[in-house]
């Protein structure tokens, strides 16, 4: 009896103890082509699909928001396609703790806004103000959890929220892996919502 005790203690914890490579969406490096050849983006996650773009064969931080069957969903122009996920290989760099990829970014329509960390500030811009409302960041969390994008930018005034969502700009065909919601506080409350890239 002890004995199947323990295997069955051993074999619940195997899985939990395992580490999840990644969580999209993340940034990969194309990998395995050779140098006079590209990669194909397609139109449909199959080898048959129209080809609607190419990545070059050291093409380097591309974002992938979405997996299926062997395929990576990323954005190419104003719309999305679809590449074979056997030629990359995901980059170990990307979600740090408590930190933010470089090229984070968050962006929403009706009405239309840009959020980003630049420096110690976070910047809003909208078409009325391109300079920008910069206010101090005073935190950026995370859940704790290995290489989750969840993030909360706490800021003097205002709040930016993130979380794995597939989300959509609203304006082109584009399709992203974060979804947004930025609070602003202060006399008259209010939430803009929008979606977030860390494409460079």
């Amino acid at each position: 009896m002890f004995r199947t005790a323990l295997a069955l203690i051993l074999a619940l914890a195997g899985p939990a103890s395992a580490t999840q490579e990644y969580i999209l969406p993340t940034l990969f490096d194309v990998s395995g082509v050779a140098p006079d050849d590209v990669l194909n983006i397609r139109a449909e996650p199959n080898a048959r699909a129209a080809i609607i773009g190419t990545l070059a064969p050291d093409a380097t931080r591309i974002e992938v928001v979405e997996e299926r069957r062997g395929w990576a969903r990323v954005n190419t122009g104003e719309g999305t396609g679809w590449i074979s996920a056997r030629y990359l290989s995901y980059r170990v760099d990307v979600w740090q703790p408590g930190q933010l990829p470089p090229a984070f970014r968050c962006l929403g329509t009706e009405p239309f806004w840009d959020a980003k960390v630049e420096g110690d500030n976070l910047v809003l811009r909208s078409p009325e103000n391109q300079g920008g409302d910069r206010r101090a960041v005073r935190a950026v969390l995370d859940t704790g959890v290995f290489r989750d994008p969840s993030r909360v930018v706490v800021a003097q005034d205002m709040t930016l929220f993130s979380h794995p969502q597939i989300c959509s700009d609203g304006m082109s065909d584009r399709l992203f892996g974060l979804s947004a919601m930025l609070v602003l506080h202060g006399e008259q409350p209010s939430m803009l919502s929008g979606c977030c890239t860390i494409q460079p």
